[in-house]
């Protein structure tokens, strides 16, 4: 039986295993563990010639199919959750444990793409290394023999934010300050590890119902992830005119294509929450072009002209999140938190410093 071993964390594996299970690196074979079979001497006889068989193409077609359908042998299939430009996503029942998960598959037309590939592979080792409530991890990087490329991670039970804006509209002011301090808590967690998210957006973020009634924001998808501490070839993922990311919710050195730490989560966060109070965004234009110009030429709106209810502190700790120039913005989000839980009057802050990690 082949043997490969991790480029990162040295771990030698058995079978046809190519990336880590661990952190997601590519397994490079082991010298000398499977010696090649000498070569048959001649014959004098005629070898007749045989029909040569192409080989069988992957059916990577099938990504966006995979209902009812067994993938790896190891995830039964139940149904399809979403879809992307980069993945398609599935709950699935995994064998054995009977645990429920969510698999998220590469997307056909990005499966060749070895950026997009090693773009996934970083998503699966940042992420594995992540271990808080308000983080949704990956538990596994696998690939099928047909050269389908997954992600397993928990299968969370609640709603999207962007689905809940859609339904209920702005969120009351106790709530929606609650689950802010707890996506500056999940990040950061994640920047504790050098790492930045670069999508923040109410899509990927899951709300999701305590035993007290109340809920829990979880920060999903590091797929646009990236380690600050990156080696030069994985700088190159992000190539000047690379932009990654969400249009109206990038920050201004984002869209510049400029390098990026903690403070560009600050900015997008101010953003989402500015859209999570008020069912808007920050910032005026007829398409997220213009509102990417309006971004590194103007200032944002006041939350104060949409929810004049809304505490004159808050308005500013959102201001200053939202500062054009990131020397000028909070310089962690665990600070930007803070400045929001201080925001408000009563019992919220002690409430919200009680709150069990």
């Amino acid at each position: 039986m082949s043997k490969r071993r991790c480029l990162r964390c040295q771990t030698v594996y058995s079978g046809d295993a190519r990336f880590c299970p661990r952190d997601g690196s590519p397994l490079v074979d082991v010298a000398g563990e499977a010696p090649k079979r000498a070569p048959a001497a001649p014959t004098a006889r005629t070898i007749e010639r045989g029909v040569v068989k192409p080989p069988t193409p992957q059916r990577l077609d099938r990504a966006g199919t995979l209902t009812d359908e067994v993938l790896d042998s190891r995830y039964e299939i139940l149904r399809k959750l979403g879809e992307g430009g980069m993945s398609y996503v599935y709950e699935a029942r995994q064998a054995g444990s009977g645990e429920t998960v969510a698999v998220k598959v590469l997307s056909p037309k990005l499966s060749a793409d070895k950026t997009a590939v090693e773009r996934l592979r970083r998503e699966a080792g940042l992420a594995m290394r992540l271990d808080h409530p308000n983080v949704c991890p990956i538990l596994r990087l696998g690939e099928t023999e047909d050269g389908l490329i997954y992600l397993v991670m928990p299968f969370l039970q609640g709603e999207l934010l962007s689905d809940r804006e859609t339904r209920v509209g702005p969120m009351p002011l106790d709530i929606g300050i609650d689950l802010l301090v707890q996506m500056c808590a999940g990040l950061h967690h994640a920047h504790g590890f050098h790492i930045v998210h670069r999508d923040l957006k109410p899509e990927n973020v899951m709300l999701e119902p305590n035993d007290d009634g109340t809920e829990r924001a979880v920060i999903m998808d590091f797929g646009l992830a990236k380690d600050k501490r990156s080696l030069p070839g994985m700088q190159k993922l992000t190539a000047t005119g690379v932009i990654l990311g969400t249009p109206e919710f990038m920050s201004p050195e984002q869209v510049r294509g400029k390098p990026l730490d903690a403070r560009s989560d600050v900015y997008s966060l101010g953003i989402l929450a500015f859209e999570m109070l008020t069912g808007k965004l920050p910032f005026e234009g007829r398409n997220p072009q213009e509102m990417m110009i309006a971004r590194l030429r103007g200032t944002p709106i006041s939350v104060l002209e949409y929810r004049p209810d809304l505490p004159p502190k808050l308005a500013k700790a959102l201001t200053r999140a939202m500062e054009t120039a990131p020397e000028k913005r909070f310089v962690t989000v665990e600070e930007f938190g803070q400045a929001v839980a201080q925001s408000v009057k009563g019992g919220l802050l002690d409430k919200l410093k009680k709150r069990p990690e």
